[in-house]
């Protein structure tokens, strides 16, 4: 199951960032803490994985079949 989110541009003088806002369910789901450090790998212009800095100590999260 997917989540959509949207994306927010905020521009501050000279200064432009791109938000993505979590979904709560999905960071509850895999107990993400408020400032946990993360890192975005490009795969392609389609598809953005992000993941944790500091791998977590919680078991893997099954995956969903199709």
């Amino acid at each position: 199951m997917g989540y959509k989110v949207k994306i927010q541009r905020v521009e501050r003088g000279n200064t432009k960032s791109f938000y993505v806002n979590f979904p709560a369910a999905v960071a509850e789901a895999v107990d993400i803490t408020k400032g946990e450090e993360m890192e975005w790998c490009i795969q392609d212009k389609d598809t953005y994985i992000l993941k944790r800095v500091n791998k977590s100590k919680l078991p893997a999260v099954a995956k969903e079949k199709e």
